[in-house]
């Protein structure tokens, strides 16, 4: 950002608050996505002013795709299938993974094919939550140890840790108390920074009510 500045060049300006946007996001850090994006509308020759993120969201991806441009869609679609979820709207949150699970597999853009299925298994426990039904348990823990599993492939660390995170949660309200904390420990154990991001902090709560 330092640099893009010294430099005076819009377009390099707005690529570092794009990546640097990205960065907040992955360490799920909300108000400093919503800093940069806000910046990067400004510097920018449209100005959106859509009254909802979804909407700005779908819009988005749709002006994208018109271009012909496929590079991170799979990454766009998650955050639009999580976003789904935070409104309640489950069914619409599944068919985007759906979608984004079939474009990772067309085109072998993998850099979030893990966390899709975490998304794919916390959609499937909220609707389940929502018609106030019993849920198959175990479906939604192979997606959560397909997470892992990719992940682990992938050594993306903080994939991992978020899809352990899920499933130790999952565990531990089935009373599978200490293979919750097996699983958790280890990889919480492995990071030795951040620890001030969403993710560990998550981690560490469940820790300590899984002692």
């Amino acid at each position: 950002m330092t640099l893009a500045h010294e430099l005076s060049h819009p377009f390099s300006v707005a690529f570092a608050l794009i990546y640097t946007a990205w960065l907040r996001q992955s360490r799920r850090e909300g108000q400093a996505v919503q800093d940069r994006a806000e910046a990067l509308i400004a510097l920018s020759t449209e100005q959106g002013h859509g009254a909802e993120g979804l909407s700005q969201i779908r819009e988005g991806l749709a002006a994208l795709q018109a271009t012909g441009a496929e590079v991170e869609r799979s990454q766009f679609l998650a955050l639009l299938a999580e976003a789904y979820g935070q409104d309640a709207q489950v069914e619409e949150g599944l068919r985007t993974v759906a979608k984004a699970l079939a474009f990772v597999g067309r085109t072998a853009e993998r850099s979030v094919e893990a966390e899709l299925y975490r998304v794919k298994g916390e959609l499937i426990l909220q609707k389940f939550k929502v018609q106030g039904s019993k849920f198959n348990a175990e479906e939604v823990e192979v997606y959560f140890q397909k997470t892992i599993a990719i992940a682990q492939k992938q050594e993306a660390k903080s994939w991992e840790l978020r899809a352990a995170t899920s499933l130790a949660r999952l565990w531990q309200q089935q009373g599978k108390v200490v293979e919750a904390r097996d699983l958790l420990a280890p990889i919480y154990n492995w990071f030795t920074e951040g620890f001030d991001t969403a993710d560990l902090k998550d981690a560490k709560v469940l820790l300590e009510q899984l002692t």
